[in-house]
C-alpha cells in the first residue's frame, strides 16, 4: 500500500484519539490568555502593601524577649492589623506577642481571625462562615495546617486563608481561581495532584498529538505534489 494510505489513516485514528484532549488544550489555554493571571491569583481581593508602623509607644527589647522566651532562634517585627508585634521562632513553635505590651496573641481564635480577614479583604461583603481547618483542601495545596479558612458572601465566593500561628495570609481564592485550577488539571492532564507537568500521560497525548500534525503536514505535501503532477 502506498504511503498516504498509511498517513490517511493515521491521520484519521489519532484524531479520534487525541481529538478531544487537543480541544481542552485550546479552551484551558484560551482561558488562561483571556483572564490576567494577577485576577487569577487573586491580587483584588486582599490589600497588598502595609502602612509603616507608627512610632508611638516603647517595644520590648531583644533582651527581654530571649529572657521570658527560652530557645528563642529569632525574631522580627511586623504589623498586624494596624500594631506592633513581634514574630517569635522557637525551634517549631511560633508565636505572635504584641510588641508593646507582651501580650499573647497566637493562636488566633475565630474572633481574631474574623477582623483580621476583614481587614484585608477589599470587597463590601459580609463574612459568610469561618472554620479552622485540619486538613490542607486541594486548592490550597500543601500549605500547613492548621489554618483559618474565611469565605465571603460575595458572588465569586472568594475565601481568605490565615494562619492561626503567624497572621499571615497563606492563600487567596475565588471562583476564577477554581475555574483556571479545573482547566489546569486537563492542560497537564494530572487528575490527581494537578501540579506534574511533566507526567507520562501527557507525554503520550503530546507525543500523538506531533504525529497527528506530521502527518497532516505530510497529508497536505502529498496533495499538492500530487496536483503538480496531474496538472
Amino acid at each position: 500500500m502506498k504511503p498516504a494510505f498509511w498517513a490517511r489513516r493515521a491521520h484519521k485514528w489519532i484524531a479520534l484519539v487525541i481529538g478531544v484532549q487537543a480541544l481542552l488544550w485550546m479552551l484551558s489555554g484560551v482561558y488562561m490568555t483571556v483572564i490576567s493571571i494577577d485576577i487569577i491569583h487573586g491580587d483584588h481581593l486582599a490589600h497588598a502593601g502595609a502602612k509603616p508602623l507608627s512610632a508611638s509607644g516603647p517595644l520590648i527589647d531583644s533582651d527581654a524577649l530571649a529572657q521570658q522566651y527560652a530557645g528563642l532562634t529569632s525574631f522580627r517585627l511586623k504589623r498586624f492589623m494596624g500594631d506592633a508585634v513581634y514574630e517569635l521562632h522557637q525551634a517549631d513553635t511560633i508565636t505572635l506577642i504584641d510588641a508593646r505590651s507582651g501580650v499573647r496573641l497566637s493562636p488566633l481564635n475565630e474572633r481574631t481571625a474574623r477582623q483580621l480577614a476583614q481587614s484585608l479583604y477589599t470587597g463590601d461583603a459580609p463574612i459568610l462562615k469561618t472554620e479552622l481547618v485540619t486538613e490542607a483542601p486541594q486548592e490550597v495545596g500543601g500549605a500547613p495546617v492548621p489554618m483559618w479558612r474565611v469565605e465571603f458572601a460575595d458572588n465569586s465566593e472568594s475565601t481568605l486563608y490565615l494562619s492561626p500561628q503567624t497572621g499571615e495570609l497563606i492563600a487567596k481564592r475565588h471562583d476564577l481561581w477554581r475555574w483556571f485550577d479545573f482547566l489546569w488539571m486537563f492542560h497537564i492532564m494530572d487528575y490527581e495532584e494537578r501540579a506534574d507537568v511533566n507526567n507520562t500521560l501527557l507525554r503520550v497525548a503530546a507525543s500523538l498529538g506531533l504525529i497527528f500534525a506530521l502527518s497532516g503536514v505530510w497529508l497536505l505535501f502529498y496533495s499538492f505534489s500530487k496536483k503538480r503532477r496531474s496538472a
